[in-house]
């Protein structure tokens, strides 16, 4: 493809990223203003948008302000990332084992549906005994919340591979780990990135889960601390930051998207 061509495309993705960022922003904003007024919360409690960029960029505490947020917003998304990494890489493995031995799959899918229905809150004390408060507890709670879905669409990606070419491969010698690698893993490629996409969120709720019933850090801990102290406006701060931080981390992954399947030859 020549490189004017890869260029315009690129430039037309990053447009069509930063118009759905704008939109999505947009409509955040909207629903915001729209629940404060329909659920008539009083100014005390419930902050608007204009409230929470006074309180970041133009109050005269703000610098310190942003210090504390972004501070928090730091921690937590070290803490996502440390169980969106766990979370996804146990979901490919696992992914991976179930379709080269269909048995498996067959014996520890249901399991799986089982574990999936569970709510975390439930399962966090138990995490917690068996894990502790560090780390470990939050690469634990993380993986939990990104695994199961990321696990079964990577599965639906792989079993969407033609079969037709899988029975090539087969019969000209190719074993049923050359099958996969040549067939079933390129056309779970869309799969994986809608695993990816679907992860970031959930990263960041495995996140503040975490930090809420586990380590007491991060924005996790910080936003129910501060309700307990009535400090309103660094709630919603720290809401407005997280949220933001998922739009964003989450039109990262579709501009990657983008770029990997361009360059592989296929439609974005």
């Amino acid at each position: 493809m020549p490189r004017t061509t890869t260029a315009a495309r690129a430039g037309r993705e990053l447009g069509r990223a930063l118009l759905n960022l704008v939109v999505s922003l947009a409509a955040v904003a909207v629903i915001w203003l729209l629940l404060l007024r329909v659920f008539a919360v009083t100014s005390f409690i419930g902050k608007t948008p204009l409230d929470v960029w006074a309180f970041l960029l133009t109050d005269p505490d703000a610098a310190a302000n942003r210090e504390l947020i972004l501070g928090r917003l730091g921690t937590t998304l070290v803490d996502a990332a440390l169980g969106f990494v766990t979370g996804l890489v146990a979901a490919v493995v696992v992914a991976t084992v179930f379709a080269l031995f269909r048995g498996v799959e067959q014996a520890m899918m249901p399991l799986a549906m089982l574990l999936r229905s569970v709510p975390l809150v439930a399962m966090a004390p138990i995490i917690i005994l068996v894990f502790g408060r560090q780390e470990a507890s939050v690469a634990a709670m993380g993986a939990v919340v990104v695994l199961f879905p990321a696990l079964v669409t990577i599965v639906q990606g792989l079993r969407s591979a033609n079969p037709v070419i899988l029975e090539v491969v087969q019969v000209y010698g190719g074993s049923r780990f050359d099958a996969f690698r040549t067939v079933a893993l390129p056309s779970a490629l869309p799969s994986l990135f809608t695993a990816l996409r679907v992860s970031v969120p959930g990263a960041l709720t495995g996140a503040l889960l975490a930090e809420w019933l586990a380590t007491g850090e991060g924005i996790g801990y910080a936003i129910v601390s501060d309700v307990a102290r009535a400090r309103y406006d660094e709630v919603w701060s720290a809401v407005v930051v997280v949220t933001v931080a998922s739009i964003l981390l989450y039109s990262l992954v579709s501009l990657l998207e983008s770029a990997v399947v361009a360059r592989a030859g296929g439609t974005p």
